[in-house]
Formats: structure tokens, sequence, C-alpha cells
């Protein structure tokens, strides 16, 4: 297996990243969230080179981002409040709140209605007009939003006692399914994934056990479970790594995996196959995420707690790198 080179972004957050997201078309913009309260957005070029365009810094860690889908906005998760960031104006805005922490944020674009979409540890979700302070629609959850993923017409929530919730998009947000996940311990992660036809066919949830389970849409008795991020070692025993992030590709039926065991790994959901291991890094990896046509894979290392603070290393700073994903 040939592991292309990997390109370093330049002036990176001083402390863990928390989010990382593209911005949609055209354009290839990444911004980066950080538990140092700040909010980054750079511009990537094709030959891996990258110019930091915009920074703006909250009075709380931001935990989640989304752009609009016209790209001209940014919403963050910060503390108790959801900030809406004009990036022509470089105004920060409170658009919304929660009664604890807001853990998630997803831009929404229907043909009939555009909102925001927020998951709290007070166990709700809120949908939010932006031009609006009160949120348009608020449901109730089983427990503490941990995870959510939106892929038009579906959206799905992970809550701390592995209930997943799914919703339906269409006309307005409405309560499709609840049920619980197929793992056994604390999710961290959830994305929807893609078919061949483009539309979404179900979703992989990963947490702190090292393995992902599968959903889908259409029949979510019909699941399965992989080991994604665990490795073998002495006597038979085996060494699990916290799954931290996953995301879809934009064009194809795949997915990546991020690791506290400092790699990523690519995989085929149709053929159920692991296409690519990264070469391990020498910290964890936090976040991942691809651009809007497939051929860029940003991933951020930094240390993730999984650990405790006795392997804290204060000399090893946060890094976001590229890889390039041409096939």
């Amino acid at each position: 297996m040939i592991h292309s080179i990997d390109f370093e972004v330049q002036l990176p957050p001083s402390d863990t990243i928390s989010a990382m997201e593209f911005s949609p078309a055209p354009g290839n913009f990444l911004c980066a969230s950080s538990w140092d309260q700040t909010v980054r957005i750079w511009k990537v070029n094709m030959n891996g080179t990258t110019t930091p365009k915009s920074y703006t810094k909250v009075n709380s860690p931001v935990l989640d981002i989304s752009w609009s889908d016209d790209g001209s906005k940014i919403y963050l998760a910060t503390g108790h409040e959801v900030h809406q960031w004009d990036l022509q104006s470089d105004q920060v805005t409170q658009i919304g709140a929660h009664n604890a922490g807001v853990s998630s944020c997803h831009w929404i674009k229907a043909p009939n209605y555009a909102c925001l979409m927020t998951g709290s540890w007070d166990k709700t979700v809120k949908f939010w007009d932006p031009r609006n302070p009160l949120p348009m629609l608020k449901k109730d959850t089983p427990d503490r939003c941990y995870a959510a993923d939106v892929f038009y017409p579906f959206a799905v929530i992970g809550c701390a006692n592995n209930t997943i919730i799914t919703y339906s998009l269409d006309k307005m947000p409405t309560d499709n399914r609840c049920f619980q996940s197929g793992l056994k311990q604390q999710m961290r992660c959830i994305s929807l994934f893609r078919d061949n036809t483009a539309s979404p066919a179900g979703f992989v949830v990963s947490g702190i056990e090292g393995r992902s389970s599968v959903h889908y849409l259409k029949g979510l008795n019909d699941t399965f479970k992989f080991d994604c991020h665990t490795s073998e070692c002495n006597l038979g025993y085996v060494n699990i790594y916290a799954v931290n992030d996953v995301k879809r590709h934009p064009l194809n039926n795949t997915l990546a995996t991020a690791g506290s065991d400092g790699i990523y790994v690519f995989w085929d959901m149709q053929w159920r196959n692991r296409l690519f291991d990264s070469l391990p890094k020498d910290q964890p990896l936090t976040k991942c995420c691809f651009n809007s046509d497939g051929r860029i894979f940003a991933y951020a290392l930094g240390y993730d707690w999984s650990s405790g603070h006795v392997y804290y290393d204060a000399n090893k700073q946060p890094q976001i790198f590229l890889h390039p994903c041409f096939s």
C-alpha cells in the first residue's frame, strides 16, 4: 500500500480541535474549532498549501461548527449558547441558547425551509431560524445529546444512554424512529452514509469501545458491527482505542474513521471492506472531514484525554494535516 505525502495546515489552534468542516462548493475553505475558544478558517489549495483567512474567538470552548449552505456564515456551538459568525461583516452574534452545553450544530437546507439543528446536554434538540430568538421547533430526547448528523432528508441523534433517534426533515422535522444502538459503551460520533443513488442509506455510530455499529434506514433490524480501532497484543489481549470521529465521503458510499490510536481508516460500506489504513501518528486523531468533491481529507491530531491526565504531554501541540484522495 503506497502512502502519499500529507500536507500540514499552517497556524493551527493551541488546544485540542473539537470540530472541523470544509465549506460547501465552490472553493476549499477549511474551518476548525478548538477548546482554546477559537474558530479558524484556511484557504486550501489543490497543491496542499494553506493560507489562514479568518479567525474569531468567543467566551467558551466551541464544541461544534456548521457552514451555511451558501458558505457565507458559520454556526458555532459554544457553551450553553448558539452563535452565528457572518464572514462578510466578521460579526459574531448569539442566535439561540440551551439550558446546558450545546454539543452539536448542523445547518439544514430543505426546499421549503432552512434552519439550524442543535443538540444539547439539556436533553433537547432545537431547530432555529437565525432571524428569530426563539426556536421554531423543540424536541425532547431520552438523554443528553452526544452526537448528531444531517444528510437531507434525514437527521440522526445519538444520546448518552446509546439511544438513537432519527428525524425526517421533509417539509418540517418530525420524529421518525427511536431505538438502541449496537454499542455497549459510550458513543462519541455518528454519521449518515449514502447509497449508489446519492440518497441516505444508513448511519454508523462509533464510540469508546473501538467498534462501530451500522444501521440501515430502510431496515433498522439489518445491522452489523465491526472493529475499527483495535489491535492485538500479547497473551491474546486486545488494545481498544476510542473512535473519535466518523465522516462520509460526499460522492461515494465510503466512510473514514479517526481514532485515539493515531490512525485513520477508509471503509467501503457497500462491500463492507476495509480499504486503507494510514500510518500511525504520534497523537490521537480527534476530528476529520472531506472537502466537497471528496479529493481532500483533513484530520486533526491532539490529545483526546482518553488515557487521562497522566499521559498528557504539553510539548505536543495540535496539528491538522491534509491527505489527497484522488482515487
